[in-house]
């Protein structure tokens, strides 16, 4: 799965990205081999969408998600933003489940299995 995670500069966002990478590590279920991901800037979006599984969008810039949501859905790319309390905590074990439900959801939602 490949996860961007879009924020205002990337660099909170970064430390978040580390955190879930820990926790697929940790994880006796996961393999961090299945997983990619990147933190950018929100308005480097459109450079590299067509190469991600699902966006999170950092709740600093959670004013973008319509134009971040006319760049994803023609694409049929899932995207969510993280709660900001969620992201205050740098709690990569939420943000890692938020990203796998929102992308099994909208699977399902797709006719996908």
């Amino acid at each position: 799965m490949k996860i961007l995670l879009c924020c205002a500069g990337g660099f909170s966002t970064n430390m978040l990205m580390q955190n879930m990478k820990k926790v697929i590590q940790n994880s006796e279920k996961l393999n961090i081999e299945d997983f990619d991901f990147t933190a950018i800037p929100a308005d480097s979006l459109e450079e590299v969408i067509d190469q991600w599984d699902i966006v999170l969008i950092g709740p600093q810039v959670s004013h973008k998600t319509d134009f971040i949501g006319t760049l994803c859905e023609p694409r049929n790319i899932p995207y969510t933003v993280i709660d900001k309390d969620v992201y205050g905590s740098m709690d990569g074990a939420t943000v890692l489940k938020l990203a796998l439900v929102t992308y099994r959801k909208h699977q399902l939602e797709q006719g996908e299995n």
